[in-house]
């Protein structure tokens, strides 16, 4: 391999190949504390989705378009 006008020694070139490679491929999956980060992030998550859909506006509205839906004449 040639830089400029000298050339770059082979175990270098393998080197600078090696890194490079690895930063393209990354890193597949999550590690354990990952998993665990988005476990915990999940069921937060879903602990306020069902405050906000047990709550009284919510399930009123959800009671009606319920209600709306089943009285449609065809």
């Amino acid at each position: 391999m040639v830089i400029g006008s000298r050339a770059v020694p082979q175990r270098l070139r393998r080197l600078v190949v090696a890194r490079l490679a690895g930063a393209v491929r990354g890193e597949a999956g999550m590690s354990t504390a990952e998993y665990a980060i988005g476990t915990i992030a999940a069921a937060a998550f879903a602990a306020v989705l069902y405050q906000v859909v047990t709550g009284g506006a919510i399930t009123g509205a959800l009671t009606e378009l319920v209600q709306r839906a089943l009285s449609v004449s065809f």
